[in-house]
């Protein structure tokens, strides 16, 4: 069964969800789970915003886009987070990720 990772139009730029895994052995996109959220993996603990901060430095060298234009919408404290990501159309998120296909 095929896996379909959703990106959205937000409002001014695109959003997409994720499922945080913490306290990894390595930082990674681990696929996309079955509900279209992309998984990733990350080494710090969640505690005080360190994997947080983590997800966003990650997710901006994924992307090619500066840290400042991503924005975790939901989920500060959950696994399941909404990210956005200001200033780029879902093609350029999916023209990033299109390995995980």
């Amino acid at each position: 069964m095929t896996r379909e990772f959703r990106i959205t139009d937000a409002q001014h730029g695109a959003a997409f969800t994720v499922r945080v895994i913490t306290r990894a052995d390595r930082v990674e996109i681990a696929g996309i789970q079955d509900d279209g959220s992309l998984k990733i993996r990350l080494t710090e603990s969640p505690g005080e915003g360190r994997a947080n901060a983590q997800l966003i430095e990650f997710l901006a060298g994924v992307l090619e886009v500066e840290p400042e234009q991503i924005a975790i919408v939901a989920g500060h404290d959950k696994s399941n987070k909404i990210i956005s990501v200001e200033g780029v159309p879902p093609a350029w998120i999916e023209q990033r990720l299109a390995h995980l296909r």
